[in-house]
């Protein structure tokens, strides 16, 4: 079966040739084409170019449905590389805490924070955790994320780290958009291991990550490698131990500090390390010489009211960057990736098509997929979305309260919205 796209007042992100990512000056380069068509056979993007050459791609030798996308822009799917969307229940009471003058350390400290949704998670079934996360799913789904990574983390003991990757892959195997698994033993440290941390360390080393291996939960392993959470030093030694088991890093890093986060994820090669409010020269010379993707969480800054990344001299310095959204309850409850955009825009004074580049390609890569997702492309997995009538480029991040997205396509099928438990 086929889908035509017609009358694309412009199509957006497109690549002739294979694109990993963007850096540097190269991410205020986004390829469209005014006045497009695009063609859809099965799951894939097989033709697309100016209306005017459609009569000769276009063969009507199969089924076909046609859409017509006059005024309207065409964008693959937005990629989300970094959430925690399996947890168990909101924590608005800490974010009214929050608004009372108490910090995040602060809330943590009075068993808030990641140690108050570790709690809930134990007392909550595999089936109660899925149906739940699968309603955020939906929900990212119908704002235009066409993939996303879920870590767990909420565990923090073997059986509820390995029940949280149980559940992400029934999200794997049952979700229409692409789901990519990671391993976060090392979200925070349990309270009965205050003050005893290496031996929490060598419970994540020793039993967790074999377990994890064994059953093939996780593509990635992580660590939050932070002041207040794991040193460098206990970092190195979760991700070594990883390794060995196949499991590539990613990184929370620099979120609270200088914490030496990025020099060790890039040490091991790291998919990427994310977070980075904090990133100084020394931490930009070892990014730029590495194959390891800096993210930047905009919904966690804003939520939290934390020092903004250094974006806009990253990107001076030639380096890739990725936005992603850090869906989680406790510092950035939401997954709305056109937000994301905005705030590129809005607070880390990013150019629409350095943010284009940002939330679709760069993060495909930060996932490890991009050579499936995260641009229009001949071949690449057809995951996009069409807005309603736009201007340009410039306006999804412009209105940055609004709706834009009117049709949704994954897997080459026009996706109808609705979950029934």
């Amino acid at each position: 079966m086929k889908i035509l796209l017609e009358n694309i007042k412009e199509l957006v992100q497109v690549t002739e040739e294979p694109v990993l990512f963007r850096a540097g000056k190269d991410m205020a380069k986004v390829s469209t084409i005014k006045n497009a068509f695009l063609i859809i056979r099965d799951e894939v993007i097989e033709e697309f170019g100016s209306m005017d050459q459609l009569k000769e791609k276009y063969i009507d030798d199969d089924l076909i449905v046609e859409i017509d996308c006059s005024g309207r822009l065409v964008y693959p799917s937005f990629v989300d590389s970094h959430t925690h969307i399996v947890y168990p229940h909101s924590r608005e009471k800490e974010f009214v805490n929050r608004i009372k003058g108490l910090t995040y350390q602060e809330i943590a400290k009075q068993g808030g924070g990641i140690l108050n949704s570790a709690k809930r998670l134990h007392e909550t079934s595999e089936e109660d955790l899925y149906y739940s996360a699968m309603e955020r799913i939906f929900e990212v789904m119908k704002m235009g994320t066409g993939a996303i990574e879920i870590k767990s983390g909420y565990g923090l003991n073997t059986e509820d780290e390995l029940k949280m990757l149980r559940v992400i892959r029934m999200i794997k195997e049952t979700a229409p958009l692409c789901v990519r698994s990671t391993f976060l033993g090392a979200h925070a440290i349990p309270e009965n291991y205050k003050n005893d941390v290496s031996h929490y360390v060598d419970l994540v080393i020793n039993e967790m990550i074999p377990q994890v291996a064994s059953e093939e939960l996780a593509d990635y392993i992580d660590v939050f490698c932070d002041e207040g959470f794991f040193t460098p030093q206990q970092t190195d030694r979760i991700l070594m131990a990883g390794m060995k088991y196949g499991l590539r890093p990613k990184i929370h890093a620099n979120e609270l500090g200088l914490s030496g986060g990025i020099q060790v994820g890039v040490k091991y090669n790291a998919l990427s390390v994310d977070h980075l409010e904090y990133v100084g020269d020394e931490e930009i010379a070892v990014l730029k010489d590495s194959e390891t993707m800096p993210t930047v969480l905009p919904g966690a800054a804003f939520f939290l009211n934390l020092e903004l990344s250094p974006v806009r001299k990253m990107i001076n310095a030639g380096l890739p960057v990725a936005l992603a959204s850090d869906f989680n309850p406790g510092s950035s409850p939401s997954g709305n990736m056109s937000f994301i955009s905005s705030l590129g825009c809005i607070k880390y004074n990013m150019l629409p098509e350095e943010v284009i580049n940002a939330t679709t390609l760069n993060t495909a890569y930060a996932m490890g997929i991009s050579d499936s997702l995260g641009s229009i492309a001949k071949g690449k997995i057809a995951n996009l979305f069409i807005t309603t009538e736009a201007e340009g480029i410039e306006s999804l991040p412009y209105h940055f309260g609004s709706d834009m997205i009117e049709t949704v396509i994954l897997n080459g099928e026009v996706q109808t919205f609705g979950f029934l438990q």
